[in-house]
């Protein structure tokens, strides 16, 4: 039986279904405003940041691409053609120190005259003493100044019609050049040299060159700058993520490679080599005796992934120490290396608290990721009953699969292993969260706890995370495994330093073995505590690191000094368990060495930037860098190389195009996943405030007609 309802009832029910109605339509509008409002308000944040952009590279016609040429955007909207970019490296390596020539080939092939810009790798523990800028057969020395007179100085040459080069540091590992006033068809050749300890661990020497600078992850809201810009806009977290984050080559906007590399390493290493090795690049050895070597890079090579080079010391010829000095004015500067005799296992070892750290954003998808989730495995199933184990995921989020650690027994062990088996690569790369869950701050009395942090390293917030690291390492010590073929080495190298631990770089499927089983004996193998050196009496001496580290199995202890008084015995001496250990050499016994000045300058300078992240005031901090980076003609932080010719040279009627060089992908990444991973510049947000305004007025009409509907 149907009830109808009375005149009275119907209008009570239709004032409530108006009201209904009212509801939903308020409701309904408030979601599309919302979403239409974050999306037009991202829309407008990078819109914002794009018209900011120097340039972007866009396709090139196929008259650009048989002359191999790269068409870029600049400001007004209009194309310039980039100049092109090669680059020759000449390495010579002396026992434990290299020193490097890097020349960086500027070609403009368009009829306009051109500025480039270029972003580009060195190492973390490069001292930059040195630019020259070679236009034909003239050759102009570059001077070191104060980063903001450098840049000044640059730009009036720049204005004048000068040729000019300025190389700036952006982060212990990168370094921008720019180089204005190149004329058409004409090259300009700009070159640094810089200095380094070599890496010894376990019997070898290694020596890295990074060649390409991959996208960074940045965190944080989006500002605006008046800065040239790269990939990525400045945030509030990343206030120079622009200057990090050069442009990315695309697929169809070059027909073949850019940026091609010639480099060659010759090695005397001072005592016999038994075996040198390019694990990630194809090279011609020529062995010139027992102790000298030289290499030489195959031709073909472009800068899309970072050169690594290894020579593996006869056993009988393994240094168990080494000493170089070098006089300048009343002091003598020093580089003191002392490796440790061989320890053996405890008798009884500490059960373990291992937390493993998986980074499985974007940036991983592919070999990294497929990297990344063997070593793990390789670990977990490593581990002893009596230990205790979690693994934490991270991409745009964290996630644990424990809420606290757990026994490493066999089921706990094959869950895991499942569970990593499963993951995916993709998202962003927050890595703060990770790092917060996996360093608690706490202490683990009758227990090692050890983190062990699985990434590519290709954020943007280094000093972000260094603070956390400081903040919450409590008793826990961080080892950090460098995933890919291009990481972030500034970040992996000074987190594990800041973490007690150490640095291991799996760059190939085919490695994960042979570095996890090295790592393992480090975390196994007892540890050489509370190290300390005595110098001789008397002696006014200043070394860094000021702090000596823990040192694992196989690796020097490596210490830099100013002295003035190169004389009488050096001391070091430390703990293993309860186990004393000491020795000692003569500083009369030191080698003849060059460039130590330049070393230990380039340590202190680091120290003292290091103070900031402890609260030191940067006001303070500041002028004693400058002081010391001047003094030893050094690229800094607040310290730049610039070079101008004093010749005007375009005359002032030619306008001066600027463009930002693009770089390779990294090898083995995937443009789809960083595309979809991090945030860049090059999306037209201008679809996305459209979309947002018509959400707006999409709902604004769903709520007229649905009351309309119902007051008919």
């Amino acid at each position: 039986m149907t009830t109808l309802a009375t005149p009275a009832k119907y209008s009570s029910n239709r004032r409530t279904a108006l009201r209904t109605a009212d509801i939903v339509a308020v409701i309904s509008l408030a979601i599309a405003a919302l979403l239409a409002a974050c999306i037009a308000l991202g829309g407008a944040a990078l819109l914002l940041t794009e018209t900011v952009f120097a340039a972007e590279p866009v396709p090139a016609t196929p008259s650009d691409a048989k002359s191999g040429a790269l068409l870029m955007k600049t400001r007004g909207g209009a194309t310039t053609t980039a100049p092109l970019l090669h680059t020759d490296v000449d390495i010579r390596v002396s026992g434990m120190v290299a020193r490097a020539v890097v020349r960086q080939t500027f070609r403009n092939p368009s009829p306009d005259w051109a500025e480039g810009i270029y972003v580009f790798p060195l190492p973390e523990n490069a001292a930059v003493d040195h630019l020259k800028m070679r236009i034909g057969e003239r050759l102009v020395e570059g001077e070191i100044q104060e980063r903001s007179a450098a840049k000044k100085t640059y730009e009036e040459a720049k204005a004048s019609g000068r040729r000019a080069a300025l190389m700036e540091q952006e982060r212990a590992n990168i370094f921008t050049h720019s180089v204005a006033n190149i004329g058409p068809n004409e090259e300009i050749t700009v070159e640094i040299e810089y200095q380094q300890t070599l890496r010894y661990e376990a019997g070898s020497y290694a020596l890295r060159f990074p060649m390409v600078v991959g996208p960074r992850y940045i965190p944080g809201s989006p500002v605006a700058t008046a800065q040239r810009t790269g990939w990525s806009p400045n945030t509030n977290q990343v206030p120079d993520a622009a200057r990090i984050t050069p442009p990315l080559l695309r697929p169809g906007e070059a027909t073949r490679p850019i940026n091609p590399v010639n480099l060659k390493v010759s090695i005397d290493a001072g005592v016999a080599i038994e075996s040198v090795d390019s694990p990630y690049h194809p090279v011609q050895v020529r062995r010139l005796d027992q102790e000298k070597s030289e290499i030489r890079l195959e031709d073909g090579q472009v800068a899309s992934r970072d050169f690594e080079l290894k020579w593996r010391l006869a056993n009988d010829a393994a240094p168990r120490a080494a000493l170089f000095t070098e006089t300048k004015a009343d002091k003598t500067y020093g580089l003191l290396m002392l490796m440790p005799p061989a320890l053996q296992a405890r008798a009884k070892a500490l059960p373990r608290e291992v937390i493993f750290v998986i980074d499985t954003s974007g940036s991983m998808h592919g070999e990294s990721i497929a990297q990344a989730k063997e070593a793990l495995e390789m670990a977990v199933r490593r581990l002893a009953p009596a230990d205790r184990f979690n693994v934490i995921e991270f991409n745009s989020y964290a996630r644990s699969l424990w809420n606290d650690a757990r026994p490493a027994d066999r089921d706990n062990t094959d869950l895991a292993a499942r569970w990593v088996n499963s993951l995916k690569a993709q998202g962003g790369t927050e890595m703060a969260p990770a790092l917060n869950f996996a360093l608690n701050g706490n202490e683990t009395p009758g227990r090692i706890r050890q983190v062990i942090f699985l990434t590519d390293g290709a954020i943007g917030n280094e000093d972000g995370l260094f603070h956390l690291i400081s903040g919450k390492l409590g008793d826990s010590r961080l080892f950090t495994v460098g995933i890919g073929s291009a990481p972030n080495s500034h970040f992996m190298s000074k987190a594990a330093k800041l973490g007690r631990g150490s640095f291991t770089h799996i760059g190939k499927v085919g490695e994960v073995k042979e570095k996890m089983l090295s790592l393992f004996a480090k975390l196994e193998s007892p540890v050489l505590k509370g190290l300390r050196v005595e110098w001789p009496q008397g002696a006014q001496v200043e070394s860094w690191p000021a702090r000596l580290p823990d040192l694992y199995l196989g690796e020097p202890l490596v210490v830099s000094f100013v002295t003035d008084q190169p004389v009488g015995a050096v001391k070091i001496s430390g703990w293993r368990g309860e186990t004393p250990w000491a020795a000692s050499m003569s500083l009369d016994q030191a080698a003849d060495g060059q460039g130590m000045g330049v070393l230990w300058a380039r340590e202190k300078i680091t120290a003292l930037i290091d103070t900031l992240r402890e609260g030191a005031n940067e006001e303070s901090v500041k002028p004693a860098v400058v002081q010391i980076a001047l003094d030893h003609h050094l690229v800094s932080k607040y310290t730049s190389l610039v070079a101008v010719d004093k010749t005007p040279a375009r005359p002032a009627e030619d306008v001066l195009k600027t463009a930002l060089m693009p770089t390779n992908l990294p090898e083995g990444w995937s443009y789809e996943h960083v595309f979809g991973e991090l945030p860049q510049g090059a999306t037209d947000m201008r679809f996305n405030l459209l979309c947002g305004l018509l959400l707006m007025l999409t709902a604004l009409l769903m709520a007229r007609r649905r009351t309309a509907r119902v007051w008919q």
